[in-house]
């Protein structure tokens, strides 16, 4: 089969497309042969090896997973001794974030985490689903009506189901995302629009909540923009951010009166299936800016981690 492969932390030029041998399900595993995988900036984060939390397929290189691409959706080729949810022929889609292997014509995955994909939804549109759909759902399931929400990295994959479901909860929407985003994130709902780049969305507000997708400011900087009994919530970024949010930041928010911790976002069918049946509900929009096919996997990436996607990216590697 053909498989985009990686030995070593770097740019997308180490990547390269090479024939491997088709993996084998072991017990309680599903081998599906992928139709289509959805790019997350957490594929971008382990493909470079920062922050250095990104380095769970190897410290030093990635041997565990030297294929990235979790986000799988297709059809199910065999499976293992003790599976009893899927047989050949399935449709199936899940976040195989821990094995990943979604950049290559099949991938092994545990059955846990696939589910029967519906109908209803192409292979494309269930493959945005498992990962962005889950972290939405999480950061926006607190949310009462006449609550202050900012979303920071509100243009991406994430963002593009997290801002009409928050709408949709009667939160007022502050998108924070680069320039060529502003647009995209208002047609999402958002009621107010920032570029991070000429304006410092610390210094606005106050907000009630604050998600932040790409956290990379001071613990002390999201507190002040944090309304009183506010909370801010940290769901990707540098370490030290993490850090210092987890520390000084729950201790200052303490003090304050103003909540600021790690959200924790757990991955798996029961996690992001009820944004599926939302989307087949024409509740909420799945927006695919584009596709890629599995040859322009570097390109692919590229295009997310540079920031550029509007909504998720998918590489389609089978019809």
């Amino acid at each position: 089969m053909r498989a985009v492969r990686y030995d070593r932390y770097g740019p997308p030029e180490v990547l390269r497309l090479e024939e491997v041998p088709v993996p084998v399900p072991g017990p309680r595993q599903v081998l599906v042969r992928v139709a289509a995988t959805s790019i997350n900036l957490s594929d971008w984060e382990c493909l470079r090896g920062r922050p250095a939390y990104a380095r769970t397929s190897g410290v030093l290189r990635p041997e565990r997973a030297p294929v990235l691409g979790s986000d799988i959706a297709g059809w199910v080729e065999a499976v293992g001794a003790e599976v009893t949810r899927f047989r050949p022929g399935d449709e199936v889609y899940g976040d195989n974030l821990f094995a990943k292997g979604g950049f290559a014509e099949y991938a092994v995955a545990p059955e846990r985490v696939l589910t029967h994909k519906p109908a209803e939804l192409t292979f494309a549109e269930a493959s945005t689903l498992p990962q962005a759909g889950a972290i939405a759902l999480h950061v926006t399931s607190g949310i009462r009506p006449g609550d202050r929400l900012l979303i920071n990295g509100a243009g991406g994959g994430s963002g593009m189901f997290a801002i009409p479901l928050a709408v949709a909860a009667g939160a007022h929407v502050t998108g924070v995302d680069n320039a060529g985003k502003l647009d995209f994130m208002r047609s999402l709902g958002a009621n107010e629009v920032i570029d991070h780049r000429t304006q410092d969305f610390t210094r606005t507000g106050p907000y009630d909540v604050i998600v932040d997708l790409v956290a990379h400011r001071s613990p002390f900087a999201y507190r002040r923009a944090l309304a009183r009994g506010g909370r801010y919530g940290l769901v990707g970024g540098g370490v030290p951010t993490m850090l210092g949010v987890a520390t000084v930041g729950a201790l200052a928010g303490l003090v304050t009166g103003r909540r600021l911790g790690i959200m924790a976002v757990q991955s798996g069918p029961p996690f992001f299936a009820p944004l599926t049946q939302r989307c087949i509900d024409g509740e909420v929009t799945i927006r695919i800016d584009r596709t890629f096919p599995l040859v322009d996997v570097a390109e692919a990436l590229t295009y997310v981690g540079k920031g550029r996607a509007l909504g998720k990216v998918v590489v389609e590697v089978a019809s």
